[in-house]
């Protein structure tokens, strides 16, 4: 997951709207959104590889967003870290509300490559990467997340954010509109994109809310609502990526009462 943006009980009716893509390498296998087993308490994609997922709710009302901090080199090697996946899963099945789970996180965080990670539930949202170490309970507010810290003033992110504002202010919206936010392929101005130590080729292709490359692109999109009430509605649109473009695949969309 490579790019978030979520208003947090500032939208009338609302305690979360969350749009999110998430970008990978396009061989990398993945099921889409889908109840994970007979039990029906968790809603999520899986990565087939690490077993994880990057973004997903549970029917206690627990929700959570993981993505990948970018770093050049790696740390700890990669062959030796635990999949980052696993740990929303293990928030889902925890007893510990959103701020108990993060603060006992930090006791294993090391083990992990970076990350950042987005936990709530009925109560509150957090906010936790093992790259800064710190932990934030979110108050009400805009946000934007991609491969950096919480609203890291990255292009993709500042623009992010004020198209969302710009869906959310309007009487209304629909999720056809955080959609379209989610679609975006502006390419940023060279002088505002960030310096991750990956080179400016690889900055630039990264650098549009949806990413488009040979092997390497968003995969999918979700929005993720939760209502005053506890109403969650969840729904994902794959892509496949070809010589003519990214094209939807599947959606797929789930509500929780």
């Amino acid at each position: 997951m490579c790019t978030v943006l979520f208003s947090y009980k500032t939208t009338p009716g609302y305690r979360l709207v969350l749009a999110a893509n998430r970008d990978e390498f396009f061989e990398r296998p993945s099921e889409p959104l889908s109840w994970w087993d007979d039990s029906r308490e968790i809603l999520a994609g899986r990565d087939l590889r690490g077993g994880g997922t990057w973004l997903g709710v549970a029917r206690s009302g627990k929700y959570g967003v993981l993505t990948n901090y970018r770093e050049v080199p790696q740390v700890p090697d990669r062959e030796k870290a635990v999949s980052r996946g696993v740990i929303l899963p293990k928030y889902f099945r925890a007893s510990q509300n959103a701020a108990e789970f993060l603060d006992a996180l930090k006791n294993e965080a090391s083990k992990f490559r970076g990350f950042n990670l987005l936990v709530g539930d009925e109560e509150s949202l957090g906010y936790y990467s093992n790259r800064n170490g710190q932990f934030q309970e979110l108050p009400p507010g805009i946000y934007g997340l991609s491969n950096h810290l919480l609203d890291s003033p990255w292009p993709k992110v500042e623009r992010g954010k004020m198209l969302l504002r710009q869906v959310l202010s309007k009487n209304g919206f629909s999720t056809q509109m955080l959609e379209e936010v989610l679609c975006d392929t502006r390419q940023p101005e060279e002088h505002t994109l960030p310096d991750t130590g990956i080179g400016r080729e690889w900055e630039r292709k990264l650098a549009p809310i949806f990413i488009s490359t040979e092997n390497y692109g968003t995969c999918s999109s979700a929005i993720l609502t939760i209502e005053n009430d506890g109403r969650i509605t969840f729904s994902e649109r794959t892509f496949v990526h070809g010589t003519k473009g990214a094209q939807t695949e599947t959606q797929r969309c789930f509500t929780i009462e």
